[in-house]
């Protein structure tokens, strides 16, 4: 018994669906859709993938991936060309937000838009004196023309002398037990039965 030398319109039919609706159905739900029975569509869903058993369904469900991925791949022209597309539709029904976000998207694509983060982390409660007197010296310097009627000199001095807190000044609230209340009225415990 040789292998046929043509598709089946089943198997056709089996083949595009499982290209097409990729990642919405399974292979199972389209052999039943393409018309195998129900109690069999696993098993032939799994043979018809196989190249060894079917290598012109194989071959054939390849060149319809290939052509999928040509006919919907992203590259910068196409992706800029639908963008403007996308704006020109909605210029056109008066959607100035959806055109603008369009606009800026294609700009972001073409790279005339930096979108830049910082992440930092730390606490001020982390720097040394000296840095956080730095720090605060460059923002009195920074903020200076919004302070009104403060001398900055004034405010330098203020974060000169400004005492140092010692670790057993501070008062850190996570060093309290935070299972309890500080204003709670002691009570007794009640047993909670297991």
């Amino acid at each position: 018994m040789g292998l046929p030398k043509k598709l089946t319109e089943a198997q056709i039919k089996f083949a595009n669906l499982l290209v097409c609706e990729e990642g919405r159905k399974t292979a199972t739900q389209c052999a039943i859709e393409a018309g195998f029975a129900k109690d069999s569509a696993r098993q032939y869903a799994s043979l018809l993938q196989n190249p060894k058993k079917y290598p012109l369904v194989v071959q054939y469900i390849g060149e319809l991936r290939e052509e999928w991925q040509k006919k919907y791949e992203v590259t910068f022209a196409n992706h800029v060309s639908e963008l403007g597309k996308l704006r020109d539709e909605a210029r056109e029904k008066k959607a100035w937000s959806a055109a603008v976000n369009a606009e800026v998207a294609r700009g972001k694509a073409a790279g005339l838009y930096i979108e830049q983060k910082i992440i930092r982390t730390g606490k001020l409660e982390d720097l040394t004196t000296e840095e956080l007197e730095g720090r605060m010296k460059q923002i009195i310097d920074d903020y200076s023309p919004i302070l009104e009627g403060v001398e900055i000199e004034e405010l330098k001095q203020k974060v000169i002398q400004k005492p140092k807190l010692s670790a057993k000044n501070k008062e850190d609230p996570s060093d309290e037990d935070s299972l309890h209340l500080k204003d709670a009225t002691p009570r007794e415990d009640v047993p909670v039965a297991e």
